[in-house]
């Protein structure tokens, strides 16, 4: 099974603006490694928050550019980790582990990901015969 792991900042928390450290951010890089060798982790990346974003909606039936995004810091995704591993049990093990110390990352939010047995055989054969180049990594064979 497939888990986004979303990192935020603890809304909870004061705002920092203290530069992360360099030990910290080599004890994430070593957790990345560790995920990494242990043939669990798929993507980690950053989102960079200095960087403007789009939000894109519908209006009138049809994909527009929206104001925004308009989201208070503390609410900001400051990255992620897409894992595959077994179970939600092993996802969580996998976000305890996680180092502390990047505040961007204080909160750990586990999605699990649509996995092909959540959708009805019909709606898989409609994917399979609309996109069946991406339907053949969707169904697990990557």
């Amino acid at each position: 099974m497939r888990f986004l792991i979303t990192a935020a900042s603890d809304p909870q928390a004061p705002a920092s603006d203290r530069p992360v450290d360099d030990e910290t951010f080599a004890a994430y890089m070593r957790f990345n490694e560790e995920m990494h060798r242990a043939g669990v982790l798929v993507a980690s990346e950053g989102l960079n928050p200095a960087r403007k974003g789009v939000r894109v909606g519908v209006s009138k039936g049809k994909r527009t550019v929206l104001d925004g995004p308009f989201v208070e810091s503390k609410e900001l995704v400051g990255g992620f980790y897409l894992i595959d591993v077994p179970s939600l049990e092993d996802a969580t093990q996998w976000a305890l582990r996680c180092p502390v110390g990047l505040g961007a990352a204080d909160v750990l939010t586990i999605h699990p990901m649509t996995e092909p047995s959540d959708i009805p055989p019909q709606y898989l054969e409609m994917i399979r015969k609309a996109a069946p180049t991406w339907s053949e990594t969707f169904r697990g064979k990557r």
